[in-house]
């Protein structure tokens, strides 16, 4: 981004006559000769796309030097007699102005510049002008830039024909690929290897020992192969468990910066945003359609026959930061719309519209206006809020047709009941002091509302000061609010509003500033994918809301979208080998990593389509496919040939996610209560000292029950200001902006969680009891507590390790039997084994 306030893209550099400028200038051979070799080139291939034809970019024309001298909008830029100091070369040296706004001209082409203002602006005096062929659109949006990869519709490829066709298509597409570079694809996994690695790519969970034995045998085929029958079946009986929407919801939750609290100082909690994420966790369990899922978020109070999902599914809208108290409120405004266009096009279009809010993008072809005729679409959203809960209340949260949990609602009356209380209390004290005071006639207009505050208000200076009067007018607001927002019984959501009365214009604001308004624009899509106007429909008698996300979500969610389906079924991917085809699966634009497959990527998005956009089935693709089903083990050859394994020519080994490392810590020692979904989130024990560095400390944790705190982590509660500290060190993502991709570090704290903090030796000690319980001998403890760490029967060789540690503790270590066998756990929870995925 840039450093300073700078007009960027089509913003001018404006010339005009300077004192001793004139076209009546007389010039040499040479230097017309220069200007024709070197001087027109430069001006056709980095200006002339934005300032010439019939209404160039602020009023510059720098096809004729007269228009040159003549300059634009912004005053004089070119000084003959002090040549440093034209803007003209400030601008693209990047000293003032930044031009050509794509990219610094080299060090070479600003020498030609330089040396033709210091010239004199030489120009031939039989040249009219430069001659430029003007295309509709915008100069950065043209035939060449629409031949991109990404933006071409999806075609399904035929598959390649190889000596080993492998299992299904996929292989087709993979192994044509590794022919081609002399490579082989690796053996299949071990049955026991892939039996793991299914229910963690799915669940998120480790199996039980007795599933382990018992789907091994049913994968395990006679002739030494996996049973592609017991893989299909051991597939769906995956996809059938509920505990499947919370591990793939969770990947969902990080594309749309899922938080429960809204940043900045206070960081309050939003309220009911718990439903969202199970909102997400049972649409992924119900194999809600894609297109369908789509549509619901961005408009789903919009669509034909709204149902309370649908409302809830619109709390996409309200995940974001939200600064309650800002400097600038109409920049506040924008940032909140630019928040939403950043997460809607990356996550669903994997483009960066974003980076056009202030000029032209600088890598893709998305012009500024593309920019906010996106906005358009979501210009009449009301904010999140305006300062306090209750603007909150009004604002972003609706009653649905669904019976309010008791507990919960019995609270919020209580609650409801006691503010009520209290603001009829502070009403009550400022009445007394007037009411000896009222005339007949105000005594009875007293009873309505509407003249309550205004007969208050006319006693101000005489019996009441202004500080009581301001007093009566905020509490009278607060129980008309309180009124307003009874608990009724039914369920609250967070969702999406419009203010219908109020549909004002969208225009491109110069420079990304609000107060800067420029060209008015209406609602449309990028104009480099080819899409169709979009038409707006007329406002319906008593519409509450615009109708324009509609718009904006049938065409994301259509087949003819070229990016839609590209990007999920690349999501998937990702998921399921470590990477996607696409690398960076946001990112589908100029600057952005080629497909090292491309036409897998059309052949599984076409699929994808095809299926209904169903995310189930491209499961089922991928994991039937011999590629899914490799070793990860590495063989030297290809490890030279593509270390990388850009090709797939094994299975990417991975750490377990953050929440993967909770959830199985749970598991292994017994404690996982994994029968309780969805419900408000709760709050783990989190030390003092972490909670100091809060602003206020401990503020927003909450302390649940012992059940809750061992659910599973997607239901944790997630506060940006305060994070689980286990769950944090692990690289959890990032809650500011969309997450497609976690980094995966290593570093101390990780180690130091892992061994020293009070959580980790609070689980060690419950897997010791466990074993305790479970097992007589302390070769049968060691050998159950290998087994649940590593979902495997431990080899007598580590058996022997864990015993041997154990004798250690006690006799080198002076401890107990029951210290011994905690310690060791400890080690057994930090095995490199429990803590990877082949």
């Amino acid at each position: 981004m840039m450093s300073r306030a700078i007009p960027c893209l089509f913003f001018v550099i404006a010339m005009s006559v300077s004192a001793c400028a004139n076209d009546s200038a007389t010039f040499s051979d040479d230097q017309i000769a220069f200007f024709n070799a070197d001087v027109v080139e430069l001006l056709t291939n980095k200006c002339l796309k934005c300032h010439a034809g019939e209404s160039p970019k602020g009023e510059l024309d720098l096809t004729t030097r007269a228009g040159i001298m003549k300059g634009g909008e912004s005053g004089s830029s070119v000084d003959l007699k002090n040549h440093a100091e034209s803007h003209l070369l400030t601008a693209i040296n990047y000293e003032s102005f930044e031009m050509p706004p794509n990219g610094q001209m080299s060090p070479g082409q600003i020498e030609t510049f330089t040396s033709w203002v210091k010239m004199g602006l030489p120009w031939p005096k039989d040249l009219q002008e430069i001659k430029v062929e003007q295309k509709p659109g915008s100069p950065i949006v043209n035939d060449d830039t629409k031949n991109f990869w990404s933006f071409q519709p999806v075609q399904q490829p035929g598959v390649p024909q190889v000596a080993d066709a492998g299992n299904n298509a996929i292989d087709g597409f993979i192994r044509h690929k590794l022919t081609a570079a002399g490579l082989q694809p690796s053996p299949s996994a071990q049955p026991r290897e892939l039996v793991r690695r299914m229910h963690y790519n799915l669940l998120g969970l480790p199996p039980e020992p007795a599933d382990v034995e018992r789907w091994v045998a049913r994968i395990s085929g006679a002739d030494g192969k996996l049973s592609q029958a017991g893989v299909a079946e051991l597939v769906d009986h995956l996809l059938a468990s509920p505990h499947y929407g919370e591990q793939w919801g969770r990947h969902w939750l990080d594309l749309v910066r899922y938080a429960e609290t809204n940043s900045y100082e206070r960081d309050g909690a939003k309220p009911h945003v718990w439903r969202y994420r199970d909102y997400v966790i049972q649409s992924f369990n119900d194999d809600k359609p894609y297109d369908q899922f789509i549509t619901e978020q961005l408009a789903g109070d919009e669509i034909r026959e709204p149902t309370p999902d649908s409302i809830i599914a619109t709390a996409y809208y309200r995940l974001g930061r939200w600064d309650d108290e800002p400097a600038d409120p109409k920049l506040a405004f924008y940032d909140e719309i630019d928040d939403i266009i950043t997460t809607t096009s990356q996550t669903f279009l994997g483009l960066t519209l974003n980076c056009a809010r202030c000029h032209e993008h600088k890598i893709d072809p998305i012009p500024q206006r593309d920019y906010y005729r996106m906005v358009a679409f979501f210009r009449n959203v009301r904010r999140y809020g305006v300062r306090g809960n209750e603007s909150v209340l009004n604002a972003s949260v609706t009653a649905i047709d669904r019976p309010a949990d008791p507990d919960i609602y019995r609270a919020a009356l209580t609650r409801y009941e006691n503010e009520t209380k209290d603001a009829e209390r502070h009403l009550k004290k400022i009445e007394e002091l007037i009411r000896d005071d009222l005339q007949d006639v105000e005594k009875e207009d007293f009873q309505f509302d509407m003249n309550r505050v205004p007969i208050v208000a006319k006693r101000e200076g005489t019996i009441l000061k202004a500080p009581q009067v301001k007093t009566y007018r905020k509490q009278f607001s607060r129980l008309q609010q309180l009124k307003a927002n009874k608990p009724s019984g039914l369920a609250d959501a967070l969702c999406v509003k419009e203010d219908v009365r109020n549909i004002g214009p969208t225009h491109i604001l110069t420079r990304g500033n609000p107060h800067a308004e420029g060209e008015e624009v209406t609602p449309g899509f990028p104009s480099v994918l080819s899409p169709p106007e979009a038409v707006i429909p007329d406002l319906p008698e008593g519409a509450t809301t615009s109708g324009r996300r509609r718009v904006l979500a049938q065409w994301l969610a259509s087949p003819a979208n070229p990016l839609t389906a590209r990007v999920m079924v690349n999501r998937i991917w990702q998921h399921h080998f470590g990477r996607g085809i696409v690398r960076t699966s946001s990112d589908f634009g100029f600057q952005g990593s080629r497909p090292t497959h491309p036409q897998l990527l059309d052949w599984l998005a076409a699929k994808f389509v095809e299926s209904g956009w169903s995310v189930k089935d491209i499961h089922r693709l991928i994991m039937s496919s011999a590629a899914y089903q490799m070793s990860s083990r590495p063989n030297t050859h290809s490890h030279d040939v593509d270390p990388t394994n850009d090709l797939f020519w094994r299975f990417n080994m991975r750490r377990l996610s953050a929440e993967e490392i909770r959830d199985s810590l749970l598991w292994a020692n017994g404690s996982l209560n994994s029968a309780k979904m969805f419900g408000p989130s709760i709050y783990t024990d989190i030390p003092a000292a972490v909670k100091a560095g809060q602003s206020r400390p401990g503020s927003g944790w909450g302390n649940s029950s012992p059940e809750d705190k061992v659910r599973r982590s997607v239901y944790i509660h997630v506060k940006r200001s305060l994070l689980d500290p286990l769950i944090e060190s692990f690289d959890f993502a990032d809650t500011d902006q969309s997450c497609p991709v976690r980094f995966v570090t290593t570093q101390p704290t990780q180690a130091l969680g892992m061994m020293n903090s009070d959580f980790i030796q609070q689980q060690s000690d419950i897997f010791s009891r466990l074993l305790q319980q479970k097992a007589d001998t302390a070769e049968e403890q060691v050998t159950l507590a290998l087994q649940r760490v590593m979902q495997r029967q431990p080899k007598p060789g580590e058996v022997a390790r864990g015993l041997k540690l154990i004798d250690t503790l006690k006799t080198e270590q002076k401890l107990n039997d029951d210290q011994a066998r905690k310690y060791f756990c400890l080690v057994a929870l930090n095995l490199n084994e429990f803590m990877y995925l082949d």
